[in-house]
């Protein structure tokens, strides 16, 4: 099954899940396969706000 947009995956080795160093908001966006918009960087960081750093959890194997 062909995915519905060209972006390729993200790097495993580009992301960061708070055990190396602290997340930052681009890393969380990046963990879902997205690129860093500014309006994705920001609810990124709302989110995080909201539901703790752990939210990137969810998104990682």
């Amino acid at each position: 099954m062909e995915s519905e947009t060209n972006e390729q995956p993200t790097r495993s080795d580009r992301l960061f899940t708070g055990g190396e160093r602290p997340y930052d908001p681009e890393d969380l966006v990046m963990a879902t396969g997205h690129d860093p918009t500014p309006e994705r960087v920001e609810a990124a960081r709302k989110l995080i706000a909201e539901k703790g750093p752990s939210v990137i959890e969810r998104y990682l194997p």
